[in-house]
């Protein structure tokens, strides 16, 4: 079903990288990259882009979940005065992208890393916009992982950090929960043949259930009726299901040894570490105010989840994200 939509009326472009190699030296020709843009490019006397944000979308999202800010980034946003250059880019991994799937490689496709995911946004960026330094980089979840990482292995690249309920390295917990989900994939004996049957289909529902487990902060499951529970369980379920089973393995396997701690004295960008007080996954002890100590020029906020992260309303951010983008605005 949604290969039957006309993605370029949703804001899909597509362009096609000659080759892309991975960190472990495999390489794959005519690589595609899905990605969407909001605003207008500004140039220096030299034809570089000055104003471009790039911005990484969550576990279970692609490029077009850059609509989910359209109150802080769209044209009758309340930062509308802020001209930047939003790029949004489907990860390496990813359906919409360069994926198991839709290479038909399965488990033939290279292992990546989240540092590969950066690099196959960089060179995107360099192939299809010339751009080799961003003004800044928004992750948000796994986003967040290559936002880190992108800071860390090339300092030079941007001028800021914006990242969202998000994490450094996949703590014991988090480990744990990413090799439930391996266990449930593995137990599929159809997952190695690469044949999909009524087992797969359970499987994928299996994991949905456990990543929405995770999905919202506890005071906000707290504030549904079990029957809203059961609604949002199976939209999300729904949703998840379109989902190819070894892209989610693959991206699943990216995050179970991601670590840049060690790294993070590298970061020269302006930094701004944003949560929420009692997420699930993600937590302000382990995840958020460890990092006070790692990055030299870091500010840490912390929102209340229920006014903030599950509402439409961003004004008690929006102000902030003004402050912060007032240094950059150009």
């Amino acid at each position: 079903m949604r290969d039957m939509i006309d993605k370029s009326k949703l804001g899909y472009r597509k362009h096609v990288l000659e080759e892309f190699e991975f960190a472990n030296g495999k390489i794959l020709q005519d690589v595609e990259v899905e990605y969407t843009t909001r605003g207008t490019p500004k140039y220096d006397e030299n034809g570089n882009v000055t104003n471009a944000i790039i911005y990484c979308h969550r576990f279970n999202e692609n490029c077009l979940s850059i609509g989910n800010l359209h109150q802080l980034i769209g044209p009758e946003s309340e930062l509308a005065d802020f001209n930047y250059f939003y790029i949004s880019i489907t990860s390496l991994g990813y359906p919409e992208s360069c994926s198991p799937s839709t290479t038909n490689l399965k488990t033939d496709f290279p292992k990546y890393t989240i540092k590969d995911r950066v690099d196959f946004k960089r060179k995107f960026l360099a192939d299809a916009f010339n751009i080799t330094k961003v003004l800044g980089i928004i992750g948000a979840g796994i986003g967040g992982y290559e936002a880190y990482t992108w800071g860390c292995e090339y300092p030079d690249e941007m001028e800021f950090l914006l990242i969202g309920n998000s994490a450094y390295k996949t703590s014991n917990y988090r480990y744990i929960i990413s090799k439930c989900i391996e266990s449930v994939i593995l137990s599929s004996d159809n997952y190695m043949d690469g044949s999909y049957d009524k087992n797969i289909t359970k499987i994928l529902s299996s994991v949905n259930l456990l990543i929405y487990s995770q999905y919202l902060s506890r005071k906000a499951f707290q504030n549904f009726s079990q029957e809203e529970i059961d609604i949002l369980m199976d939209t999300f379920i729904d949703d998840g299901m379109s989902r190819d089973i070894y892209d989610l393995k693959y991206r699943n396997d990216a995050v179970l040894n991601y670590d840049v701690e060690d790294k993070l004295s590298n970061i020269k960008a302006k930094t701004w570490i944003t949560s929420t007080k009692d997420d699930v996954y993600y937590s302000p002890e382990f995840d958020a105010y460890p990092l006070k100590d790692k990055i030299e020029n870091i500010k840490i906020t912390l929102f209340d989840a229920e006014d903030f992260v599950y509402k439409d309303d961003y004004s008690m951010f929006a102000d902030q994200f003004r402050e912060f983008l007032e240094e950059f605005k150009k």
